[in-house]
């Protein structure tokens, strides 16, 4: 089993490059073709041109919600004209989402609120569950991810705020499309729990999530654990037939599924 390749930035902690990651039939995931990461904002020039010049990062899937991305503001890799950024929530919402925030009270974002709208079955999956709702509510987001990362001549970065549960799921759901083994698609996701403390640390310097987060409280509740990925993969074969089953049925093409292996595989 390979070691997580982190890529060492000033304005990130969860960065890593998804390289040599075995498949079942022998092959690996190809350096500089899918990078996961936590919050890109405050990436300094420094960062920009490591990933940019040197990881060749050509595309960057968004995955924040509305809210975060309006509250955040513009990115350093926004300005650079070779990368192309596309935003795909997780969270159904609006084409258009205001930052929730008044001069009385904090932003409100959609997490928050979001435990009324599972379903009992989600509820007692736990964590597992809140990423099935993903799955639910915004295949389309998911489908355009992997799209992105498909077509993207470079490096694709797939983020969220933490880099660990939205960036977690999609990463799962490409790397087992192409065929990597269920046994490095965990230890893949469960590889951000090295580095959780820093992740609350920046986010929580952060206006948009400081509301949001304790550190102390909140590090064993935010740690990433095997089980739940092992979880969603074993909920998505039970469900759906397993995550090829789920693509197709959502407008995933063997087309796509072709292009997308061309990208990431030996």
């Amino acid at each position: 089993m390979s070691t997580p390749a982190w890529i060492e930035l000033d304005g990130a902690v969860n960065a890593r490059d998804l390289a040599g990651l075995p498949t079942v039939d022998g092959r690996a995931v190809v350096p500089h073709r899918l990078i996961r990461s936590d919050n890109l904002q405050q990436l300094t020039e420094q960062d920009v041109r490591l990933l940019v010049d040197e990881y060749d990062v050509r595309a960057v899937a968004d995955l924040r919600t509305g809210v975060e991305v309006r509250g955040e503001g513009p990115g350093p890799l926004t300005r650079e004209p070779a990368v192309t950024l596309q935003h795909l929530s997780l969270f159904p919402e609006p084409d258009e989402v205001e930052v929730e925030q008044t001069d009385d009270g904090p932003i409100v974002l959609p997490w928050q609120e979001r435990s009324d709208a599972m379903t009992e079955e989600q509820k007692k999956r736990g964590v597992s569950g809140v990423y099935l709702r993903y799955l639910d509510d915004r295949a389309d987001s998911v489908i355009g991810a992997l799209r992105l990362v498909a077509d993207t001549d470079g490096a694709t970065i797939v983020h969220c705020a933490a880099g660990k549960d939205r960036t977690g799921v999609v990463v799962a759901i490409a790397l087992t499309e192409v065929g990597v083994t269920r046994e490095a698609i965990v230890a893949d996701y469960a590889a951000t729990a090295e580095r959780i403390r820093g992740i609350l640390e920046r986010l929580s310097s952060r206006a948009t999530y400081q509301n949001d987060l304790k550190v102390d409280a909140d590090v064993d509740k935010h740690t990433p654990r095997a089980v739940t990925m092992e979880r969603l993969l074993e909920a998505i074969d039970e469900e759906f037939g397993g995550v090829r089953a789920w693509l197709r049925s959502h407008g995933w093409t063997e087309g796509d599924a072709a292009r997308l292996r061309a990208r990431l595989l030996e």
